[in-house]
């Protein structure tokens, strides 16, 4: 039997952001709005964020030579890039051996007009929409501009599929963001609608924690083999955190 899924598929959150702090900030104010400056693909990392990422780093980098990542796909979103940057620096990776690829289909989820508002924001100022979500639910709910789950969930099929057509066998990282790693979750592991809002239910996915998958070559399948891991933080001394990114704080 031929397999066509990575031996190893590593699925990361970026690191950090400076739109956490943000949001952090402008919830515990009651402010209705995030004061980010940037656009949503231009936020950095904080300076935790940098020190989680490399903390993640050397985790890889302590593995065995033949267990690292060979092949690291990143989403464009700048927290995400410096986040791949990071790590691999930690890890010892060298880009010239290590196949890095930019991927846009791995962007964070489109808020459209509800970026950068809070949740009083969203209640203030489309409280429609607001009461249109809460009806539908999450995984159904695209605002205006921008995307449902089940859109993030359509693009992220052809990276599954360009995945297992150009690197089965290989060992795979993706750093990406906190609904891409749900999205991924429930494509590969072949979930329903209440089972992704229930994972979504149990709490934000951490910052640098690490979801991975390895193959089971008798069934040609992905097995789970961590779920929001986020030892190699702890043990690094770098602080643990599950902020959802700035325009993810409209939960029902």
């Amino acid at each position: 039997m031929s397999n066509d899924w990575p031996q190893t598929l590593w699925i990361v959150r970026h690191g950090q952001s400076a739109g956490n702090v943000a949001r952090d900030a402008a919830e515990a104010a009651g402010l209705p709005r995030i004061d980010i400056a940037e656009r949503d693909i231009d936020v950095p990392l904080s300076d935790l964020g940098r020190l989680q990422a490399r903390a993640l780093g050397e985790w890889f980098g302590e593995l065995p030579p033949g267990r690292r990542p060979e092949v690291v796909l990143t989403s464009p979103y700048v927290r995400a890039r410096e986040t791949t940057r990071a790590l691999m620096e930690a890890a010892g990776l060298d880009p010239r051996s290590v196949r890095v690829r930019t991927d846009e289909r791995l962007r964070e989820k489109e808020f459209g007009i509800l970026d950068r508002l809070t949740v009083f924001g969203i209640r203030q100022h489309h409280p429609e929409l607001a009461a249109q979500r809460a009806h539908v639910g999450k995984f159904y709910f695209r605002p205006p501009g921008g995307e449902s789950w089940c859109d993030v969930i359509l693009r992220l099929r052809s990276v599954v599929e360009m995945v297992t057509r150009e690197h089965a066998g290989q060992r795979v990282l993706i750093v990406a963001h906190q609904v891409i790693v749900n999205c991924m979750r429930y494509l590969i592991e072949c979930l329903e609608e209440h089972e992704i809002l229930e994972l979504d239910r149990r709490g934000d996915v951490p910052n640098c924690g690490v979801t991975s998958y390895e193959l089971d070559p008798a069934r040609n399948q992905l097995q789970v083999d961590l779920v929001n891991f986020v030892a190699p933080l702890r043990e690094a001394g770098a602080p643990v955190t599950v902020e959802p990114d700035a325009p993810v704080a409209a939960k029902p």
